[in-house]
């Protein structure tokens, strides 16, 4: 799998079904790896951060997850020509562990969100094994842990927000052995429709973070990481 870099941090050069082959391969191979999502906000923080940095590049697979890290690649000349964001290939993952047997355990989010959006995606993708929920706010991180492993999953997914998620999924991976682990952010809320998602035709044209805007005017700070991530990755040689 051809990965690119920007700023020093990987993004994998691929598009939806490549990424689910490579899941495939990790799921039959068995040893425990993640799945990050790479946008240009967390590629600026982590030039700032080096435990960042070497979290996401520790990761198997870095999607392309935003429209900056398309053009980022345009610019410079890769070969990286399509988003894959986090919640879609969380729901990609979901429709092929239905139609392979991969069990499924979902964690975090507030309580009764992950149950909800269990049930979603159970009617959504039929046959979908969902062997274990948990919400994030639990007490007993021991039992939780335990639960988990009792269960065996062959995919968990976190809700805890990124790069909280991704820590924690770093720090327990290798006794969970589960094959793949991946951190899917406010995902769970998105499913049941607590968070509403642009319209479908603003996603293929990469433009949620102008519905986002205008939403939610305050990311505008924000916002203003794309032109700065974009300058950077032009400056550097």
């Amino acid at each position: 799998m051809k990965k690119e870099s920007y700023l020093g941090v990987n993004v994998c050069d691929l598009d939806m079904k490549k990424a689910i082959e490579e899941i495939d391969t990790i799921i039959e191979r068995k040893e425990p790896s993640f799945v990050v999502a790479i946008n240009p906000e967390k590629i600026m923080k982590a030039e700032k951060d080096e435990k960042l940095l070497g979290l996401l590049n520790r990761a198997a697979i870095q999607i392309p997850d935003g429209v900056g890290v398309v053009i980022a690649s345009k610019l410079k000349g890769g070969n990286i020509r399509t988003r894959v964001t986090g919640i879609d290939l969380m729901y990609e993952i979901c429709g092929n562990a239905a139609k392979k047997g991969h069990k499924v355990y979902l964690l975090g989010a507030k309580p009764g969100v992950a149950e909800q959006a269990g049930g979603i995606l159970k009617e959504r993708y039929e046959g979908l094994n969902i062997l274990g929920i948990r919400d994030g706010y639990f007490k007993d991180e021991n039992e939780v842990l335990l639960d988990i492993i009792a269960k065996a999953p062959d995919i968990l997914f976190v809700a805890m927000g990124s790069p909280k998620q991704e820590y924690w999924i770093t720090e327990h991976m290798d006794n969970l052995k589960i094959p793949l682990l991946m951190g899917v952010g406010g995902s769970f809320d998105v499913t049941c429709g607590n968070i509403k998602r642009a319209p479908e035709w603003m996603c293929r044209l990469g433009l949620e973070w102008f519905y986002r805007l205008v939403k939610e005017p305050w990311r505008f700070k924000r916002m203003l990481v794309l032109p700065q991530f974009l300058f950077r990755v032009l400056l550097k040689r």
